[in-house]
């Protein structure tokens, strides 16, 4: 523990008032608030949810906004104390809020990777791209180990399997906060804990495992994280047999703070406490007591702000809890030096022009082709040769919002190419390096000829979506089954689809592979998705198939690998199903995946 850092804590906290305090257990949306509010009530942090975005979006907008927050959480009178407001966003991959930014590939490709040095300097130009528009925190990165394809937020787990995910998770957070100097940001890990173990894998469902799975499983990569000194955690929407984990003190205070040696603090996720009751009033308390430190509420900040007070004041949410609470949440703000940075505008970073510049871009590039898994190779048809006719069809091919996924612009991701700026379809990029290439038509294929096309490309798979809206749902009774088991309020969304077989979720891929193979020109299908999906007739019906994954805002490095300049190099850090029945995971009794963990083909390879 740092003496001096420590003795700073104290002494500003013994200065503050009860509303001073629990201003600053308060997050709200940008939308939500005003500079001279988050003056008047004291207000901790402010965030941008999924798309909010000030002004055009354009990098100076964000650091005028920030800019102008910073400013007036730090004007100090009789009744206000100078204590710096810390801004947060979801920039899971890249900067993804912002117009311009560099867009890396999503997590599960990054697990595809197998390379904690790739990661570490991925997050370092994420933390030199939030800092140019004047942020200080990402909620990232996610420490999810996905064990069910069902799952919507499945493309944000690096792997099923916790050893991946907790060599990347120090990786990355010691990219992001370095010495925690002018170069760095704070980290949130998140979700806390079990998200990705839910039953059917229902998003915000119930993780119904033992303790000792729970620990071997979903906790094990939170160890590298905190090891690395990172300064805030995320709580996690699931529920652990039946307990929401936003009011669940055993994992909260016990295990993460006090076994785990924690000493930063835990913010809520997007108006999190809701759900522990249809009483708001009983919600906050719980939530508090539980070990929440700050909380995320996207709007209704005010009640919030009632609520607390009201409890301290009857003595159903103890001061102590109040005190340790704000004591953590200024423990952060020192420790990243806030207090001593200038405002927002006057940092080093502010507008730099290496935001998504060609350097970080090449990173990104770098990332898509180390990503990249060969499922299948026959004839030696991969690599492709540069003066080949080649013709691109798919409805992905020339579509950079269906490449980048959710989380990318706006929450659900965007569809086209007019969104993303800066970005190269993977069209775009064979078109740079085979001059005799051509992009069909309409996209479907059925302008095929072996007389002007010796191969063809075609991009298929999922369209963008995110967190519940990406679920897939065989129907309604696995929610009802799943609310009776959950004490409190389960949050449902529209899902995807109602199965993981390709040819029934988007039938139209398999029309664009066979509308080209019927006339005799042979296939290189690849496929973008959050998750693998049960593809057996597409696989049978295409000569090379390759796992694309959401590669993010580069789309040449999909050209640099199947024109031979890089190997593929990429390995399944999930488990491919053979069909839809069930997910299957490595280590499991009956493991029988149409494609093992693990596996990879590399460019000379044949099967």
């Amino acid at each position: 523990m740092n003496t001096e850092l420590e003795q700073k804590v104290e002494a500003l906290l013994g200065r503050m008032t009860l509303a001073q305090k629990i201003g600053q257990m308060v997050q709200t949306e940008r939308m939500a608030i005003e500079p001279e509010q988050v003056k008047a009530f004291h207000i901790g942090s402010v965030l941008s949810g999924g798309g909010s975005c000030p002004g055009d979006n354009q990098v100076n907008d964000w650091v005028d906004m920030n800019d102008a927050y910073w400013m007036a959480s730090m004007e100090e009178d009789d009744e206000h104390l100078a204590i710096p407001v810390l801004y947060g966003v979801d920039a899971v991959h890249g900067h993804n809020n912002v117009s311009g930014a560099t867009i890396f590939p999503h997590n599960i490709g990054l697990g595809a990777a197998r390379d904690e040095d790739l990661l570490n300097r991925i997050a370092q130009v994420t933390a030199k791209e939030i800092l140019a528009t004047g942020v200080d925190w990402t909620f990232a990165p996610t420490l999810a180990v996905a064990r069910n394809n069902l799952w919507g937020r499945t493309y944000e787990s690096y792997s099923e399997d916790p050893d991946i995910v907790g060599a990347y998770s120090g990786a990355f957070v010691d990219g992001l906060q370095g010495d925690l100097g002018d170069d760095a940001v704070v980290a949130c890990v998140k979700h806390w804990v079990g998200d990705g173990g839910t039953t059917e894998g229902i998003d915000q469902g119930d993780t119904r495992i033992s303790e000792s799975e729970l620990e071997s499983v979903h906790i094990k990569p939170y160890y590298p994280a905190i090891d690395n000194g990172v300064l805030t955690v995320m709580a996690s929407f699931n529920s652990w047999n039946g307990d929401k984990c936003h009011g669940h003190k055993y994992l909260l205070s016990y295990v993460l703070k006090e076994r785990m040696s924690f000493n930063g603090f835990v913010i809520s996720d997007w108006d999190g406490i809701d759900y522990l009751s249809e009483n708001y009033f009983e919600a906050v308390a719980a939530g508090t007591n539980a070990g929440i430190d700050m909380f995320m509420v996207s709007e209704h900040w005010h009640h919030f702000i009632d609520h607390l007070t009201h409890h301290v004041v009857q003595g159903t949410v103890p001061m102590s809890r109040i005190d340790d609470a704000v004591r953590r949440i200024l423990r952060v703000k020192f420790a990243f030096g806030l207090f001593e940075k200038p405002r927002p505008k006057a940092r080093p970073w502010s507008n730099d022009q290496s935001f998504g510049s060609e350097a970080h871009r090449q990173i990104a590039r770098e990332a898509v082709r180390k990503s990249l898994v060969l499922l299948k190779n026959e004839q030696q048809l991969l690599p492709l040769a540069k003066n080949q006719r080649i013709l691109v069809a798919g409805k992905n091919a020339d579509n950079i919002g269906h490449q980048c996924g959710g989380f990318t612009i706006a929450w659900q991701g965007t569809s086209g190419n007019e969104f993303v700026v800066g970005g190269t379809s993977i069209w775009q990029g064979i078109r740079d390096v085979a001059a005799g290439s051509v992009l069909s038509t309409n996209g479907t294929g059925e302008d095929a000829d072996p007389a002007l096309h010796d191969v063809a490309v075609v991009v298929i798979g999922e369209k963008p979506y995110a967190e519940g809206m990406g679920d897939i749902r065989t129907g309604d009774d696995v929610i009802v089954q799943a609310g009776s088991q959950i004490k409190g309020l389960l949050k449902v969304l529209e899902p995807y689809g109602d199965t993981l077989v390709l040819a029934d979720l988007h039938p139209e891929d398999l029309q664009t592979i066979t509308n080209i193979t019927s006339r005799g020109v042979p296939v290189v299908t690849v496929m973008l998705s959050g998750r693998p999906l049960v593809t057996n007739q597409e696989l049978s019906a295409s000569t090379a198939f390759v796992a694309a994954w959401l590669p993010g805002s580069e789309g040449q490095g999909v050209a640099d690998v199947l024109f031979g300049d890089h190997d593929f190099s990429g390995k399944l850090s999930f488990s491919w199903p053979r069909s839809d029945n069930r997910t299957s995971n490595i280590g499991d009794d009956d493991y029988r995946p149409l494609f093992a963990y693990g596996y990879g083909l590399s460019g000379n390879q044949v099967n």
